[in-house]
């Protein structure tokens, strides 16, 4: 049982979809950073060990971009079978292999040392090691879900619905009180070629039509969300207690599916594959930060001035009874915009002064929280605060001082990195601005300095040509290129074949026969070139890609040019290429 102490600059605790964004950003940025994460796998309620799948924004051209973007085009490559062990593996090489940024995993932090309103330093239990792990940091991320460290270093935090009155949001209760959205322990079903009977276990629930009709439990088009409880208690202390309860429900769910429902026939071939014996959390600890996001900020489309991160999911604000509430199945999906804006204020704590928090424990309202907890939104907000962190450590300043010196800078180096902040356009640098534009072929050519990186509504704000046609730059003088920043389509609008044409998640919840095999974007371009022009005239070529299957990408070129030129070559599959980005860093 040894102890130990280490020291970063920056500390992220948590390894959810939030706490790796923000670890990856900081250490992409060039700040020593650690990520504790008290699981084996990151990805938290995205991973093999919860599944469930990474929710956003509703709406065409709404699908969130930069890092959890990355994550999911990494998926489509690497993961032709669709196996949660891949899904994790992906997660698992984008943290391990991160220069910077250094990974502990099994590790639980349980403790913290502050001198006053600042933390000095966080000490975690590692299971597998028997280690006592002391962490030493300038800044420290809180992106746990639960929020361990507000009680941990006395932030101040809520825990429950606010009442109707203290914010003046019409979807609150009257009266406040301490109730929350529950957990869930989901399941996967898989189809096969033959009839798969199943035995009942007898300490299982035994569900009838008669308490089971109003649950869709047609296992292609749901995965059982509404198997929840704990909403009516403490959903951190009573986590294991819960634990129990869902999957005695949960096994009695399938085994009425398999045995009792009226569409039995319809799943003969279909057995358990995975049975989830970790409950996925949907709300406990919520930080309160300088601005408390709230349903009337939600409602308003949240245009705030420090605008970080966006959300565009409905106030789906789950019953605190789940699966025992009597009248409406589950949830209200309370509408909401999308996208509506994120500020930046709420990713920081209000009184301890080097804390940020992101993900589902970030400053929010109950009401505003549940259209702000889903997975790729949590993961824009992680994004927004190692990026906020690597500014304060450069400059000596604290999260708050970021907002009040630097959030300009902030925003334009989150667009730089694909994260789209609606309202904004991201400034192109000066030399392209200036540039003489020539394409030889296609439509749209000015669109690739627009600073808009995505179509948006119905405007298409990419240049789209066939394979084979080229873009090029003429500078008006030598211009000292380091990287050319390109932004290809990945289709924002994809669908799924498998699943009546819905909007793709991470993965899909159950596995059927005629699944179609995940694959990179048709849209996307997979090979190219880049030349460079000399002050002759003349192009060479600087880097030729082949195997391309992100939507940003990033070309070393380290040479002084007097043009820059763009030629895709193939694509996943459509007959035209779309670039909406061509750019210089």
């Amino acid at each position: 049982m040894d102890k130990y102490t280490l020291k970063a600059d920056f500390c992220v605790v948590g390894g959810g979809l939030a706490g790796m964004a923000a670890a990856v950003a900081a250490a992409r940025h060039g700040v020593k950073t650690i990520i504790i994460q008290d699981r084996p796998v990151f990805g938290g309620n995205s991973s093999s060990e919860i599944r469930m799948h990474v929710c956003g924004a509703h709406g065409e051209n709404r699908r969130e971009t930069g890092f959890v973007e990355e994550l999911l085009l990494d998926n489509f490559y690497y993961n032709y079978s669709e196996s949660f062990s891949i899904w994790d593996a992906v997660l698992h090489g984008k943290m391990n292999f991160q220069d910077n940024l250094t990974v502990l995993m099994n590790a639980s932090v349980n403790a913290a040392e502050c001198d006053g309103n600042h933390v000095k330093s966080v000490t975690a239990w590692q299971l597998t090691t028997e280690h006592w792990i002391t962490v030493e940091a300038k800044l420290f991320a809180d992106c746990s879900g639960d929020g361990i460290l507000a009680p941990l270093t006395g932030a101040d935090f809520r825990m429950g619905r606010e009442a109707r009155h203290e914010f003046n949001e019409s979807i609150a209760p009257i009266e406040g009180d301490t109730k929350t959205m529950g957990l869930s322990c989901l399941f996967q079903a898989r189809e096969y070629a033959t009839p798969q009977p199943f035995k009942a276990l007898p300490w299982a629930y035994k569900y009838t039509q008669a308490n089971m009709f109003k649950r869709n439990c047609h296992i292609r088009y749901t995965n059982m969300w509404w198997m929840e409880v704990g909403g009516l208690g403490d959903s951190i202390a009573d986590t294991e207690k819960c634990r129990h309860e869902l999957l005695r429900i949960a096994l009695g769910v399938w085994d009425y599916i398999k045995n009792e429902s009226p569409e039995k026939e319809q799943f003969e071939n279909f057995a358990l594959d995975w049975q989830g014996f970790l409950p996925g959390k949907r709300e406990s600890r919520r930080y309160y930060g300088e601005h408390i996001l709230t349903q009337n900020d939600v409602e308003a489309e949240g245009r705030f001035d420090d605008i970080v991160a966006y959300g565009g999911w409905s106030m789906d604000d789950h019953f605190p009874e789940g699966i025992y509430h009597t009248g409406t199945v589950g949830t209200i999906f309370h509408p909401a915009p999308s996208p509506f804006g994120i500020p930046y204020r709420t990713l920081y704590s209000r009184n301890i002064d080097n804390l940020f928090c992101a993900g589902r424990c970030h400053s929010a309202t109950h009401s505003a929280m549940s259209a702000t907890r889903v997975m790729a939104t949590c993961s824009m907000m992680g994004q927004a605060v190692g990026t906020a962190a690597s500014i304060a450590i450069r400059d000596g300043l604290s999260p708050a001082g970021v907002y009040r010196n630097c959030i300009a800078e902030l925003q334009k180096t989150l667009m730089d990195d694909d994260v789209w902040i609606p309202w904004k356009l991201r400034e192109m640098s000066k030399p392209v601005q200036e540039a003489e534009l020539i394409a030889s072929a296609g439509e749209g050519a000015e669109n690739v300095r627009n600073g808009f990186d995505r179509d948006w509504d119905d405007a298409s704000n990419a240049w789209t040509a066939p394979v084979g046609a080229s873009i090029e730059y003429r500078f008006k003088s030598e211009v000292d290129v380091d990287k050319v920043r390109i932004i290809f389509d990945s289709n924002l609008n994809r669908i799924d074949p498998s699943r009546r044409n819905e909007r793709p998640k991470n993965m899909r919840y159950f596995k059927a026969l005629d699944d179609v095999p995940f694959t990179p974007p048709n849209t996307l371009v997979k090979a190219f070139t880049i030349e460079t022009m000399d002050a002759s005239g003349n192009w060479s070529v600087a880097a030729e890609e082949t195997n391309c299957f992100q939507r940003h990408v990033r070309v070393p070129v380290q040479k002084k040019v007097h043009g820059i030129r763009l030629t895709p070559k193939a694509t996943w599959g459509a007959e035209n290429a779309r670039v909406f980005s061509l750019d210089l860093i």
